[in-house]
């Protein structure tokens, strides 16, 4: 009678084992499932510096992580050694399953520069993880703006316009007068008929 109550009971834990195993989904079905729910993510902020569109990643993390935690997936994003980490688990299994995106920080020691660029790298770890398709937005907020130069306006009877005239005299390139003065199309005439 034991030893038929214990198969017994071993046939009933195999069963429930195998009924709980069908139910469980793996983590890429998991993700199959979110992303279909998840969808189009509109831009819903303005960068007035580029005069772009983009998703704010507040905003991008309370579409997702609801709606990933309801197919039982969790989003962290440490950073580790200096590397932006996006890390989704699956959390209904033990030890459960991590898939990730990473992207190195570079070398910045301006604090508002390295906080635009972990932002941005938090969000475009989370967007390529899940695939999310999207326009590039303040990419550039991440690099320094390259410096613009205003050239002086090189005018007729300056002491300037003298010394471009003698220079174009002897044989001058109107593209070097051209890197060091704004050239209005009158003067740059004046100048290549010297």
């Amino acid at each position: 009678m034991g030893l038929t109550k214990k198969l017994a009971e071993d046939v009933e834990l195999n069963s429930v084992s195998k009924r709980t195993t069908k139910k469980i989904k793996n983590i890429y079905q998991k993700l199959a499932d979110a992303k279909a729910e998840i969808g189009a993510i509109s831009k819903d902020s303005t960068n007035p510096f580029y005069k772009s569109k983009y998703f704010d990643i507040n905003n991008l993390l309370a579409h997702v992580e609801p709606i990933l935690l309801k197919h039982g997936l969790l989003c962290l994003q440490p950073i580790i050694n200096g590397v932006v980490i996006t890390q989704i688990f699956d959390i209904e299994i033990e030890h459960g399953c991590c898939i990730e995106s990473s992207i190195p920080l570079t070398d910045e020691n301006d604090p508002q520069k390295l906080g635009s660029q972990i932002s941005y790298f938090r969000r475009y770890t989370l967007s390529s993880l899940l695939a999310i398709q999207a326009e590039d937005d303040d990419a550039n907020s991440a690099k320094p703006k390259p410096q613009q130069i205003t050239l002086p306006k090189l005018e007729m009877g300056t002491e300037a316009f003298e010394k471009v005239t003698a220079y174009m005299a002897k044989d001058g390139k109107i593209t070097e007068v051209a890197k060091k003065y704004t050239l209005t199309e009158t003067i740059k005439k004046i100048l290549i008929s010297k």
